[in-house]
């Protein structure tokens, strides 16, 4: 998948994507297994993301700050 990290509300305020469960109703459970954004790269697996990849001026603290799911930054940090 290749998404925005995060969506803009009208108001400007940010709206987190990546969340620990889906509140929409799913598709494809099981399907994406790499979510690429526009902060970094991550691994989809049964314990959650693994971070494996930073964008260019990107820290694990911005990613680990608009990310409520399950992050593993072991691979980048």
């Amino acid at each position: 998948v290749l998404m925005e990290h995060v969506a803009r509300k009208k108001d400007g305020t940010e709206d987190i994507k990546l969340l620990p469960k889906c509140t929409l109703p799913l598709t494809g459970v099981g399907v994406v297994k790499l979510i690429i954004t526009d902060l970094g790269v991550m691994e989809v697996g049964p314990k959650g993301l693994k971070l494996t990849e930073l964008a260019p001026g990107v820290t694990v603290a911005d990613v680990q700050a608009k990310t409520k799911a399950r992050l593993d930054v072991s691979a980048v940090a």
